[in-house]
């Protein structure tokens, strides 16, 4: 089951047909699972289905071929900096499906089989169990003040009674420089003194807009 069915490195019809076959179908197994309770395009979608089969044929031509190998790497390194950096999610993908590729290109259908329903298994079991998922109390706040405002301290009282940990992580000038964009995240004690909390920021910053949401699941992850 874990053997190659590529025999001695020899590359016959029913092998070459039989690792396509798999590429393909471990390629929109892939595409399912990356799926999964996630949003996506049709055309991130179909990269991911195809992509196996893809680099399946570039191992299978390479063969062991020094020269060529090398000739793939550097290909493969132009592709990869004309490309635009993607989400984890989507990067994680794109790995899944090439070492798909990889294995499939190497005849080990059985190993691909096994590493697809592995990872398969650990990355819904992630999913469905929210791990890694910043709570619901932490929030993402932005709030605009007038130039004329210090914003060093000023919301330190409404902190401490509405938040349980609050960090400033930018500032930076709006509106041709009179007004200044604040940017926190903040803890909340209570969900329920959403409201309350955002009120008594009004009062403070002159009913100037105030923005608080999720933090974002992308901040840390451009790769």
């Amino acid at each position: 089951m874990l053997n190659s069915v590529l025999a001695d490195g020899v590359i016959t019809m029913p092998g070459l047909l039989l690792c396509t076959a798999a590429s393909l179908m471990f390629g929109f197994l892939s595409a399912l699972l990356y799926m999964f309770r996630n949003t996506y395009t049709k055309g991130f979608v179909m990269t991911l289905v195809l992509m196996p089969a893809i680099i399946q044929l570039v191992i299978i031509m390479v063969n062991g071929n020094l020269g060529t190998g090398v000739a793939v790497m550097g290909a493969f390194s132009l592709v990869r900096f004309r490309s635009a950096p993607g989400g984890a999610r989507e990067i994680c993908g794109l790995f899944l499906a090439m070492a798909l590729g990889l294995a499939t290109g190497m005849g080990y259908i059985g190993i691909a089989a096994i590493m697809l329903i592995l990872v398969g298994l650990a990355q819904i079991l992630l999913t469905l169990t929210r791990f890694g998922e910043c709570p619901a109390s932490e929030k993402e706040l932005k709030i605009t003040i007038p130039e004329s405002l210090d914003y060093n301290g000023i919301f330190d009282d409404l902190f401490e009674t509405y938040t349980r940990g609050c960090e400033l992580v930018q500032v930076r000038t709006t509106n041709m420089g009179s007004l200044y964009e604040l940017h926190y995240h903040i803890t909340l004690r209570d969900k329920q003194d959403e409201k309350a909390f955002i009120d008594a920021l009004r009062c403070r910053n002159g009913n100037l807009n105030i923005t608080c949401g999720r933090v974002p699941m992308g901040k840390d992850i451009s790769l």
